[in-house]
């Protein structure tokens, strides 16, 4: 019983700045994680491909997203940074995720495996996101493969 409440309670670690880290137990996709504590978090300021898991098949280069994701955030702890909405109408966690030093959101986007999706008022990184699609694109990296 005590193993278990410190288990619980050191799964979701709280930062005075907002946003916690947790370990993701599951990776639905390129941009949707669930947590230990079973919250679902959607990454803020991208879109990658959809697995189309109701109606296959899944979208291009939607599997290469979700392994890509996959390996960067699997069973891993990873810090989550909140943005002006912390929720979209789904009730998913809307956050720039982090594992360690390596920017998720970012990584995703500078990789080709997402594109672009700003959101206001979630607008933190729509700079820094735009300037990695267009180097992206030039490069024909994943989804902007020729």
């Amino acid at each position: 019983m005590i193993i278990q409440l410190a288990i619980s309670l050191s799964s979701c670690l709280q930062y005075p700045q907002g946003g916690y880290s947790s370990r993701v137990v599951y990776v639905y996709d390129g941009d949707t994680i669930r947590l230990v504590n079973g919250e679902k978090v959607r990454y803020l300021g991208i879109d990658t491909p959809e697995m189309n898991y109701k109606n296959p098949p899944a979208e291009y280069l939607a599997k290469d997203a979700k392994a890509f994701n996959q390996g960067l955030v699997g069973g891993k702890i990873v810090r989550l940074e909140f943005d002006a909405r912390e929720r979209d109408r789904y009730r998913r966690l809307l956050a720039y995720v982090y594992v360690n030093d390596i920017f998720i959101n970012k990584k995703m986007v500078e990789e080709g495996y997402a594109k672009i999706l700003i959101l206001p008022p979630n607008e933190k990184y729509a700079d820094e996101f735009l300037k990695l699609q267009r180097k992206a694109r030039q490069e024909g990296k994943g989804i902007w493969a020729k």
